[in-house]
């Protein structure tokens, strides 16, 4: 069989791959202007992986396939540069600048000559070789004179072109530039690290200069790394501009990144300018930059004007203040954040960090703090960017005192005693006094006054945080005892406060309408549903649907509020996280009180009601000891001990032998025991038999009539707005029929409500065969099954 002629051959094809996907590294980094979408590149890469590694023959040195492939290096070898890599005197006045300035002009005899400005990048210098077009060497700078080899690490950086584009380059061209890690690139992945519990990096500099010196490359491809160029080394004779930003623009043409911040200006006054410019919008900047550069444009004056020593006279860096300093560790404190989250704080010895005074720097958690091993006593490198919250990023473990010990996490709250306590594979830890720690008050207050929680109409966040600051609410409780004068006292406070003119009505009297109509919401929210009431408590994974769960299986706060956590994952949907946040919240006798409180304030729950027979199946004897979690006690033999031991009660003391006799296997009844002999897990097991028993007879005794709904075990997805009724209204009639209304849909969703302009739901709905009612046949079912 014969290749038809217009069929496109493997060679051309791979040339035709190349060409693309060199064109969207060069949009993407040089251009900033991304063609094409990730999944397309990934396509046309994967392609010409294929044709490359069935014709081999095919490969070429400086294909994209060849970004990362090399071996690891046990070392790198010493580049020794053509043109010696420079170094920049550095300045940091104006008077210094001016005399910069005012050196050249009385040199070359000019006034006011142009200068090429650019950024200061805080990366890694680096040379790149180009011969014939094609990238063949790239070493670091190193002392000047001699550097690393690290092209096979460079190769996989996506903005470094393999080959340049056009065809109007020296045969010979050595291009400088910074390898650098972009800002949110390096908190990206400083985050994914803490996640997996790995190495953070310091800063994005250090980064940047350790990712390139790694000697496998494989791990240099997997760090987010970027380039800019901005000069050159050794160039074979060519017609080349005459001018440093026009060769700046003809690198870019090349390929090369160049950054948009390169500008020119003449004389000292623009130089001072632009440096006041970048560094007004240094934090803003997606990388970082420790000052700016200053070199003369004029190529011809540059050679005139030659070096001193390493440093050239015709260049020069304004170095910005600081942004890293050396201080020491007096103390070690707790920050408990508006939603309870504790965050350490370094308290330093004051040192000027970016020409601002530091004696404070965060530790961000405690597994931060075991990374880095900070102690009190340490001596530490402090940074500081901007306006972000200086960082400790640094122990200097050679200055660290003899006597210094390994910090730990405190138990409790600092300001209100509550427990600290951190979830399983959490890295934050939080006060457990969500009601009562003056630190998470106003977040405490705003979330129980909200419209789905308690609906106080007319209490939003700026009337909360003068009711706190002021000191006329100090718990959630207090709301309720509020009348019209402390909220026209308060207002007077505030107008005082902040220089406002009280509003007044035409009588010339306060206006007091508005705080009437708090005076009334709040008296109408003291009449509540228990999920409501639930909600706005602020339990830690306690949203609007386990509310409902728990107030719908257990009907009454007396027994919610003393239940062991074992027996609330007895609810459908409530699963061990969730239930020990409950648990921990009602174990703060805090919270406790801070809901006496509200109930001898008036609040009334109005539909409290037994416990739901629908509990009776999961009361079952092997379904309690499986919800103690007990190690190695799987469902089956939770089954098997439940039809050995009538008397379940005797498990907090029956021996290690009477269970293998029972027939459990020996290392699950050696991990029993061992459970059992810890004093917390004792308590638990008697507190958890007790409530289990007390269900067990309030499910037994309930009045309620069990009945079917039309709807029960039923999933229903709602996406898009409706006519008739708002989504909330529609959720709830469902639910009434014995619906459970989800948020996302899934294989487990049984249909879905799409009303007008439905979107993403309602394609997946479609996608998976799901079926879809329209508000019409929801309105009709609706009418046929009345709640």
């Amino acid at each position: 069989m014969t290749t038809p002629t217009n069929a496109i051959t493997p060679a051309a094809r791979a040339v035709e791959l190349r060409t693309r996907i060199e064109e969207a590294n060069y949009r993407y980094h040089v251009l900033d202007d991304a063609q094409i979408p990730d999944a397309d590149y990934d396509r046309l890469m994967r392609e010409l992986e294929a044709i490359e590694a069935e014709h081999p023959e095919l490969a070429v040195v400086d294909s994209p396939t060849r970004r990362v492939g090399a071996s690891p290096s046990r070392e790198f070898a010493e580049v020794r540069h053509e043109l010696r890599m420079l170094s920049l005197a550095n300045a940091f006045s104006d008077e210094e600048i001016e005399d910069f300035v005012r050196r050249i002009e009385e040199r070359l005899d000019i006034t006011d000559p142009v200068f090429s400005l650019e950024p200061k990048f805080d990366g890694l210098a680096i040379s790149l070789r180009y011969e014939n077009g094609v990238f063949v060497q790239g070493a670091t700078r190193g002392d000047g004179e001699t550097g690393e080899d690290v092209t096979v690490n460079l190769r996989t950086i996506k903005a470094i072109p393999l080959r340049l584009r056009g065809d109007d380059w020296p045969a010979v061209l050595e291009v400088r530039g910074e390898i650098y890690m972009p800002r949110a690139e390096f908190e990206r992945y400083n985050a994914h690290a803490r996640e997996q519990g790995g190495k953070v990096l310091a800063n994005p500099r250090n980064g940047a200069a350790g990712s390139l010196r790694q000697l496998d490359p494989t791990i240099t491809a997997t760090r987010p790394l970027a380039f800019f160029a901005y000069a050159p080394g050794a160039i074979a004779e060519a017609d080349l501009p005459k001018t440093h930003s026009a060769l700046l623009r003809k690198f870019r043409d090349w390929g090369f990144p160049v950054s948009s911040l390169v500008e020119t200006a003449r004389g000292a006054q623009g130089c001072l300018d632009y440096y006041r410019r970048i560094g007004a919008a240094r934090d803003g900047l997606p990388f970082d930059i420790d000052g700016v550069v200053y070199k003369l444009d004029d190529l011809d004056a540059q050679r005139e004007l030659g070096f001193v020593g390493r440093t050239p006279r015709w260049a020069i860096a304004h170095k910005f203040p600081a942004q890293e300093q050396s201080t020491r560790v007096l103390a070690i404190d707790i920050n408990i954040g508006r939603t309870g989250a504790a965050t350490p704080i370094a308290r330093l010895e004051p040192v000027q960090v970016a020409g601002v005074v530091v004696t404070n720097a965060t530790l961000h958690n405690a597994d931060q703090i075991a990374r880095l091993d900070v102690r009190v006593g340490d001596s530490v490198i402090v940074r500081r960017a901007g306006d972000v919250i200086p960082e400790v990023v640094r122990v200097i473990e050679d200055q660290r005192p003899a006597d210094t010990v390994p910090w730990q996490m405190p138990s409790h709250c600092p300001i209100c005693q509550s427990e600290l306590v951190r979830e399983e594979g959490q890295v934050v830890w939080r006060c457990s006094g969500e009601l009562i720690c003056p630190a998470q008050r106003k977040e405490s207050i705003i979330h129980f006054a909200s419209r789905r929680a308690m609906d106080i109409d007319g209490l939003g966040a700026r009337l909360i945080e003068d009711l706190c600051d002021l000191g006329f609410v100090v718990s959630i409780a207090d709301l309720y005892k509020l009348g019209l004068d402390d909220f026209l006292e308060m207002k007077r406070r505030a107008d005082a406060r902040d220089g406002t003119t009280p509003e007044t009505v035409k009588a010339g009297k306060v206006a007091t309408r508005w705080a009437e109509n708090l005076i009334e919401a709040i008296e109408h929210s003291k009449q509540t549903t228990l999920e409501r009431f639930l909600f706005a408590l602020g339990i830690e994974h306690v949203g609007e649907s386990t509310a409902k769960a728990l107030a719908t299986w257990f009907g009454r706060l007396e027994l919610i509020r003393h239940l062991p956590w074992p027996l609330l994952k007895l609810v459908p949907d409530i699963g061990g996280e969730v239930a020990r946040s409950i648990d921990r919240f009602l174990a703060q006798e805090g919270n406790q009180a801070a809901i006496d409180a509200l109930l001898m304030r008036g609040v009334r729950l109005t539909d409290e009601h037994d416990v739901s027979p629908k509990l009776r199946p999961n009361l079952a004897t092997d379904q309690f000891l499986a919800s103690l979690e007990i190690p190695k006690l799987t469902e089956r033999r939770a089954a098997q001990l439940a039809a050995a031991f009538e008397d379940i009660e005797r498990l907090a003391d029956v021996p290690e032998h009477h269970l293998i006799t029972a027939g459990l296997p020996a290392d699950t009844a050696a991990a029993l025991v061992q459970w059992r002999d810890d004093p917390v897990h004792v308590d638990l097991l008697k507190r958890s038999l007790r409530t289990w028993n007390r269900l067990r007879e309030l499910a037994g005794s309930s009045r309620e009539v069990e009945q079917s709904l039309p709807l029960d075990g039923k999933t229903v997805v709602l996406t898009g707005s409706l006519s008739a009724m708002t989504r909330d209204e529609a959720g709830a009639r469902l639910e009434a029929l014995g619906a459970k209304v989800a948020g996302s849909v899934s294989k487990k969703t049984d249909f879905v409500v799409a009303g007008e302009s439905a979107g993403s739901k309602l394609d997946k709905a479609r996608s998976l065969g799901i079926e879809v009612w329209d508000e019409a046949r929801l309105l009709e079912y609706l009418a046929r099954n009345p709640d």
